[in-house]
């Protein structure tokens, strides 16, 4: 099916020829330390920080079940008996990630890998301004957003139909990796083969799930999916959470006379 076909369909609302597209379920990986965002994240971990008056993961599940898709997995790790209230108050799973602590996040989609299919791939740290999700995805994609000038990012490489062709750390005015991700049954079959075949490698340890995808870039193939600027917001630091919401600024100014 083109994508034309597709978009047609979906117009439509022709469901029944779209089954293929559904999305099966979200993964939200929210199994990390947070220690950038210590010392908050010593009591109380990243995802469950209240934002602009709402509690960030508590967000995403929501714009995730507006969007149609019931079937949510949490993947934790750190603090983790603090998400179990989330399984009573919108009925998603929690998958618990043992090995949070010393590896990096190729260690949440392990944990998730059996029921990886047509899957949302999400960080629980991120913070969409609007509704990004979709009940019918066409194809498997990695958000994206524009840098001016130089950013330490993932940066992107794509051909004339969007897809990746290469990722390089670092680059200049550029769009680069930034939020959500969608796999396909294909693609989650695939890079599953990939990621058991090599998660006992010593290398593979502290690398990030998009590390493994990029040594097998040819044969996963993943597109552009481009968002305006500001759609899609990561907190990586306090202080960027702070740009974002002044009511934290107390606590990075704590932190800041505590450092003097």
């Amino acid at each position: 099916m083109t994508k034309n076909e597709f978009d047609q369909l979906y117009q439509e609302g022709s469901y029944e020829a779209l089954a293929p597209y559904k999305v099966d379920n979200a993964v939200i990986m929210a199994a990390g330390l947070s220690s950038r965002f210590a010392p908050l994240s010593d009591t109380t971990p990243k995802p469950l920080l209240r934002v602009k008056g709402e509690i960030m993961i508590e967000r995403q599940i929501r714009q995730l079940q507006e969007a149609g898709i019931s079937e949510i997995y949490l993947v934790v790790g750190y603090k983790k008996e603090m998400f179990s209230y989330l399984s009573d108050k919108y009925g998603v799973h929690l998958l618990e990630n043992p090995d949070f602590a010393v590896r990096n996040n190729n260690s949440s989609i392990y944990a998730a890998r059996h029921i990886l299919g047509n899957s949302y791939i999400c960080s629980s740290d991120n913070y969409f301004m609007e509704n990004v999700f979709e009940p019918y995805v066409y194809r498997s994609y990695y958000a994206a957003s524009y840098a001016k000038g130089t950013t330490g990012e993932y940066c992107l490489t794509t051909d004339i139909n969007g897809l990746i062709t290469d990722v390089s750390v670092g680059g200049s005015d550029s769009w680069y990796m930034m939020g959500h991700v969608y796999w396909n049954r294909e693609f989650s079959s695939r890079f599953v083969e990939f990621l058991e075949a090599e998660y006992d490698l010593p290398e593979t340890k502290q690398m990030y799930w998009e590390n493994i995808y990029m040594k097998h870039i040819r044969q996963l193939p993943l597109y552009i999916r481009r968002y305006p600027e500001g759609i899609v917001r990561e907190f990586d630091s306090l202080k960027e959470l702070c740009q974002f919401d002044p009511s934290y600024i107390p606590y990075l100014e704590k932190l800041i006379h505590e450092e003097e």
